[in-house]
C-alpha cells in the first residue's frame, strides 16, 4: 500500500532517471501561453494528437522573444513531475521559432477570407439595446461561464430574463450545435440580445469558435450578438464577426446591461434635478402670473371704468366749481347791470329833478329843442305826475288855440 505522495515521488524519480528525457529537443505548436508577473513562461506544446505542459523560468526566457499562440517552435529541456498537482511537464531552457503551426495557419487563412468578404466590417455591426428585457445565451448548460453571467446579471441587472439555448462549446460536434443554438434564439424573436460565451482554454479548446459555419451563422443573426470567449488575450473568428467582443463572459454580461445601482443613482439625481427645475419653473411662472395679474388689473375694463368714473367725478367737480364760479360771476354781472339799470332808470333820473318831454301827438321823446315847434303841445313827465304844456316863442306870443291836448 502506497500513499499518493509516495507514488508521485516514485514516478518523478523514474522519469528523472531516464537520460533521454533529461536533455531533449521537442517540436510543437505553442498554445495558451501566459507570461507571469515573475517573468516565467507557462505554455502548452501540441501536435495533432497530443499536448505537453511546459515551463520556462525567467532566467532562460528573459532574453527570448515571446512567441505567439500558434507559433511552431523547437524547445530544449527535461521532463519532470510537479508533485503538488501530480502533473508531468517539460522544463524548457531553450527555444527557437520555426514558423506558424497548422491551426494558426488555418485560423489566419479563414480570418483573411472572411475579412475580405466584409464579415468584420463595422458597417454590419448592430447597436446593443440599452435596457434588454430578455437575454439569449448560447453556451453549455453546465459551463462555469453560464453561472458567472447569472451571478453578474443577478447583481447588476436582475430585471433581465435569461433564455439559454444549450450547446456543446468544445469538440468536433460543437460547431454544428452552436449554429443551431444561434438560429433557435434568432428565429424565436424573443430575445433583445444574444450572448455567445465560453470560458478560457487552449486554442484547441476554443477551436469551435474558429469554424467558418459558426462565423457565417453569427453574421446572419438579426439579433445583436456579443461574444465573450476565453480570456482577454484569446481572439477567435467569432469575436471579429460579433457585433461586440467582450474579453470574458463576465464582461460580456456587464457590457449588455446597465448597473441597477447606477440607474437608481441616476434616477435619484434626475428626480432631484426635476424637482429643482420644477420649483424654478413654478417660481418663474408664479412671478409671470403675478405680473400678468397686475397687467390685467391695469388693462381690465373694470379698472378703466373706475378710472373713467374718477375722471367723470373729477370733471363733474370741476364743472360744478366752474359753473358755480361762472354763475356767481354772472350773478354779479346781473347785479351790476341791475345796479346800473337802477341807477340809470328814468324814474331815478326824475327823482333827481329831471323830466321827460314827449310830443303830445306822437309820444316821441324830445331831446333837442329844435324838435319842438312853436305852439306844439308837449307832455312833461315828472317824478310825480305829468304836465301838459305848449311851446311858446320867447319873444312873440302868437295866438294859439287853447285846445292843444
Amino acid at each position: 500500500m502506497y500513499s499518493i505522495s509516495e507514488i508521485t515521488s516514485i514516478v518523478r524519480q523514474t522519469l528523472e532517471t531516464v537520460p533521454e528525457l533529461q536533455d531533449v529537443w521537442i517540436q510543437g505548436e505553442v498554445s495558451n501561453l501566459k507570461v507571469a508577473t515573475s517573468g516565467h513562461w507557462y505554455f502548452t506544446l501540441k501536435d495533432r494528437e497530443a499536448q505537453l505542459r511546459c515551463i520556462m523560468w525567467k532566467s532562460s526566457a528573459q532574453h527570448l522573444k515571446v512567441p505567439r499562440d500558434g507559433d511552431e517552435v523547437q524547445v530544449r529541456g527535461r521532463i519532470g513531475v510537479y508533485e503538488a498537482r501530480g502533473d508531468y511537464q517539460f522544463y524548457a531552457d531553450a527555444l527557437r521559432p520555426l514558423g506558424l503551426g497548422d491551426l494558426y495557419i488555418q485560423y489566419e487563412r479563414l480570418k483573411a477570407k472572411l475579412q475580405e468578404e466584409g464579415l468584420f466590417d463595422a458597417l454590419h455591426k448592430q447597436p446593443l439595446p440599452a435596457f434588454p428585457r430578455q437575454i439569449g445565451v448560447v453556451t453549455s448548460a453546465d459551463a462555469a461561464a453560464f453561472q458567472d453571467i447569472q451571478n453578474v446579471l443577478g447583481r447588476r441587472f436582475p430585471l433581465a430574463k435569461l433564455i439559454l439555448s444549450p450547446t456543446l462549446v468544445q469538440g468536433q460536434d460543437a460547431p454544428a450545435q452552436i449554429v443551431k443554438a444561434l438560429q433557435r434564439l434568432d428565429d424565436s424573436q424573443q430575445v433583445d440580445v444574444i450572448l455567445l460565451i465560453r470560458g478560457g482554454g487552449s486554442i484547441e479548446d476554443l477551436w469551435a469558435f474558429n469554424d467558418e459555419q459558426v462565423a457565417r451563422a453569427i453574421f446572419a443573426t438579426r439579433t445583436p450578438l456579443v461574444s465573450g470567449i476565453g480570456h482577454e488575450t484569446d481572439y477567435t473568428i467569432a469575436d471579429f464577426v460579433a457585433d461586440y467582443r467582450a474579453p470574458t463572459p463576465s464582461v460580456a454580461a456587464e457590457v449588455i446591461t446597465p448597473n441597477l445601482e447606477d440607474l437608481q443613482l441616476a434616477v435619484a439625481e434626475r428626480r432631484a434635478l426635476l424637482w429643482q427645475s420644477t420649483q424654478a419653473r413654478y417660481r418663474t411662472h408664479a412671478e409671470q402670473l403675478k405680473n400678468h395679474r397686475r397687467a390685467l388689473r391695469y388693462l381690465s375694463p373694470e379698472v378703466n371704468l373706475q378710472n373713467r368714473r374718477l375722471q367723470v367725478d373729477d370733471l363733474f367737480t370741476r364743472l360744478t366749481t366752474t359753473h358755480t364760479r361762472r354763475l356767481a360771476q354772472l350773478q354779479q354781472q346781473v347785479e351790476n347791470h341791475r345796479n346800473i339799470l337802477t341807477a340809470t332808470h328814468p324814474q331815478r333820473v326824475l327823482e333827481r329833478g329831471f323830466a321827460i318831454v314827449r310830443h303830445s301827438s306822437s309820444g316821441a321823446l324830445i331831446t333837442n329843442a329844435k324838435q319842438a315847434r312853436n305852439g306844439e303841445g308837449v307832455t312833461i313827465e315828472l317824478q310825480h305826475g305829468i304836465l301838459k304844456a305848449r311851446i311858446e316863442d320867447e319873444t312873440e306870443h302868437d295866438p294859439y288855440p287853447r285846445t292843444l291836448f
